[in-house]
């Protein structure tokens, strides 16, 4: 197998992931202090990077999804932060499956696969944390919170002070554009925390996938821009779905708004449904698209 590749910015070590920490994986952050070291998340890659992790004397998740847990099996001993709004999917498994949301065949049906790919075990020691938090590791470095929910209710970017080093997790940046499939999931969220990431102080962004590290404002930018245009692209192409006549949730989710065709993972369709009922929630109250409740069919308002 080859060496993970890396890059450092001052304190901070980057860990690359398959793919640039293409989902499944993800890229593993380590900070260094001068009197504590700090990893953010443990995606697959920290399997291959025990000796480098067991030197963390804490792991500070910015979000709890199986992709961030992956390495914590390594670590049982080492304390666990995580934001409070996502504690306890991180403490149990029946706080991970509230966390998703999805009915319970559908996650009954995860449990397995998520055991076996991502080396699930649930932290009941996990600690809180507050927007705001602050971490000190000495010799000046220190680590702030900035609680940006929409991807999960607990979902923060992680600033490496006074460097201006931002994790900012699963805002990716990807063509694929932002996730919010579950029911921690909050697409008005998404939307405020994408107008409010631009405003952390910041010279260089580290994504959990896809990007890795952008270290110009600029492209930053750009991305970020290409990024939350998906979800008008999105919003458009639902509308373009209900031109055809009206139709159920259950029937748009069918149709695939997220997802190629083949993508035929257990919760695929729930996912869809949760993605989209939050779409028709914001056309509803903008009078764009009507609800039946006796039909549960959605139709395009004036038709």
């Amino acid at each position: 197998m080859e060496p993970v590749q890396s890059a450092r910015f001052g304190p901070v070590t980057v860990y690359f992931g398959d793919k640039s920490g293409k989902y499944p994986d993800g890229n593993q952050v380590v900070v260094r202090g001068a009197d504590a070291v700090i990893a953010f998340d443990t995606p697959l890659v920290a399997n291959r990077l025990a000796a480098a992790l067991q030197q963390a004397d804490l792991v500070i998740l910015g979000h709890v999804h199986e992709d961030h847990m992956a390495g914590l099996h390594l670590l049982p001993h080492t304390p666990v932060h995580v934001h409070e709004a996502d504690l306890a999917a991180a403490r149990s498994w029946e706080g991970l499956s509230r966390h998703y949301g999805y009915a319970q065949p559908v996650v009954d049906a995860m449990r397995p696969q998520i055991e076996r790919a991502f080396h699930y075990l649930p932290r009941p020691d996990a600690i809180g944390y507050a927007d705001g938090a602050v971490w000190e590791l000495g010799g000046g470095v220190r680590v702030r919170a900035q609680h940006l929910p929409g991807h999960t209710a607990g979902h923060c970017a992680l600033l490496v002070e006074p460097d201006g080093i931002a994790f900012i997790g699963d805002i990716d940046l990807s063509g694929f554009g932002p996730y919010y499939g579950d029911a921690a999931s909050n697409l008005a969220d998404f939307r405020r925390s994408l107008r409010r990431l631009p405003e952390l102080p910041a010279r260089v962004w580290i994504t959990s996938h896809h990007k890795g590290v952008v270290t110009d404002r600029a492209a930053f930018l750009d991305l970020l821009a290409a990024f939350a245009g998906r979800l008008d692209e999105r919003e458009a192409r639902l509308l373009q779905m209900l031109e055809a006549g009206p139709r159920t949730l259950a029937e748009l989710a069918r149709q695939r708004l997220l997802y190629p065709p083949h993508a035929t993972d257990v919760w695929t369709d729930s996912a869809e449904a949760r993605s989209i009922e939050q779409h028709l929630a914001e056309l509803l109250a903008a009078g764009r698209v009507l609800h039946d409740p006796t039909s549960g069919q959605w139709r395009l308002a004036g038709r």
